[in-house]
């Protein structure tokens, strides 16, 4: 009798410290979680570029790269001396912070020091070729390079929602917050581009976006749109404001969802001050 009520005693004993476990592990802080795509936190930022090296893989473009590294695209491409159209390949080692040697030249540079040997020799200026009517031939070409890059450069007059749905995350400009907004929706419903530009981004090379599709204004501004099931555009098309250059979905995503951001030189702003009320 007493070792049954020995072996019972024993079993309650067993039960309470289960149950004390049980309360204790329910306790815990839940694990970190981005609302950028419902992704834990630590699986976001393993996306993120950070260093003063890079070394570029498959299917990134220098534009993706900019993204990652939060970085202006021109900034990026000055600092590897790299012109537009800004092509880039595999395996390129690509540095992301200027270099103590480059910053030493410059300031050998400053203090009047020549680094050639070569003397500069200076040329006579050419006399201006006058045209008919008045005008010049170097007055017609300076006006229209002016005219090309205003055309692109010039303020956005208009933006476009995106998608249709509820915003069910909004921007936060906090260090880990969501970097855009997030427009809950069904799979296959449309994604419109914003305003115009040209896509220079088409691809999932960039793990906790899914299907991305980053889309260039104008020099400053630029717009990405995640988590597609299909992509509709490719790299260097022109697009139109409304335009369909994706279909929602939720890839990397545990909903189906667009993921929207907007990036002013570089940096994340909040979509929701150039959007539509």
């Amino acid at each position: 009798m007493q070792g049954e009520l020995f072996s019972a005693n024993n079993l309650l004993v067993l039960i309470i410290i289960l149950a004390l476990n049980g309360c204790s592990s329910r306790n815990k802080p839940a694990p970190v979680v981005d609302v950028q795509g419902s992704l834990p936190l630590s699986q976001r930022l393993k996306n993120s570029v950070s260093g003063s090296e890079y070394i570029v893989k498959k299917g990134e473009t220098l534009y993706s790269i900019a993204w990652r590294a939060d970085i202006d695209i021109r900034t990026l491409a000055n600092i590897n001396n790299i012109k537009a159209p800004y092509n880039i390949y595999p395996q390129q080692k690509l540095m992301l912070t200027k270099s103590k040697f480059n910053a030493k030249l410059k300031n050998y540079k400053s203090k009047g020091f020549n680094t050639s040997k070569q003397k500069v020799i200076k040329k006579p200026i050419a006399q201006k070729k006058k045209q008919e009517y008045g005008k010049n031939v170097a007055d017609q070409k300076s006006s229209k390079k002016v005219q090309q890059h205003t055309a692109f450069s010039q303020k956005i007059s208009k933006w476009q929602w995106p998608a249709k749905g509820r915003v069910i995350h909004k921007f936060s400009s906090a260090k880990q917050g969501n970097k855009g907004i997030d427009i809950a929706g069904r799979h296959g419903d449309s994604v419109k581009a914003t305003a115009n530009g040209k896509v220079v981004y088409a691809g999932d090379a960039l793990q906790g976006y899914g299907k991305l599709v980053i889309v260039k204004h104008n020099e400053d501004y630029l717009s990405a749109y995640a988590h597609n099931d299909r992509i509709l555009v490719k790299e260097q098309q022109v697009v139109k404001a409304g335009q369909v250059i994706a279909k929602m979905g939720d890839t990397d995503a545990e909903r189906v969802m667009l993921h929207f951001e907007v990036r002013f030189r570089g940096k994340s702003v909040n979509p929701m001050k150039y959007l539509p009320k």
